[in-house]
């Protein structure tokens, strides 16, 4: 088993729609980004990623490549997992932590929850997601974006780590 961390950060964007974790919350600014700006996948892929040695999203998702402008982050999301497949590793369970003063993240959490679950092939069981606020303090505090922890735990498929180690040198990120 294996553990890895993520996080991203957005600020708000009036012009675009707010998604988090492939939900749209509706009546709320979005978030600038190059692609759909969904602050809870980015901070996913990063520790799916980060938990298989696999990169993270800048590496396999770059913002200087226009194929990835406006891209659904629910696809990044499903390459992230593809990527772990391949690399013989599978997601176990994801918790996330949203830290914003606006939205309310409560009453989209078992929307999250479904749509991550679907999406990473783990079902909404292993699935956390919880709203936190920054206390009214610095930037999040202030109203102008959101920030997102990511943990994941994945396990090599069958369960043997005994694949990895030395043996992964020349593997793509």
């Amino acid at each position: 088993m294996r553990v890895g961390t993520g996080y991203d950060s957005h600020r708000f964007e009036e012009t675009r729609q707010l998604v988090l974790g492939g939900v749209p919350i509706p009546d709320h600014p979005g978030l600038a980004g190059h692609s759909d700006g969904d602050a809870v996948a980015h901070a996913l892929i990063d520790a799916l990623l980060g938990a298989a040695a696999a990169g993270n999203v800048g590496s396999h998702f770059p913002p200087s490549d226009e194929a990835w402008k406006d891209a659904d982050s629910m696809e990044l999301l499903a390459r992230a997992v593809h990527i772990l497949e391949s690399r013989n590793y599978e997601v176990v369970n994801v918790d996330v932590t949203v830290v914003c003063e606006t939205p309310k993240i409560a009453p989209h959490v078992e929307s999250m929850r479904r749509r991550l679950g679907e999406v990473l092939r783990i079902g909404a069981g292993a699935v956390s997601v919880k709203g936190k606020t920054n206390e009214g303090m610095g930037w999040i505090g202030g109203g102008q974006g959101i920030a997102v922890h990511a943990v994941a735990l994945v396990d090599a498929i069958g369960g043997s780590d005994a694949t990895w180690g030395a043996t992964d040198e020349g593997l793509p990120l």
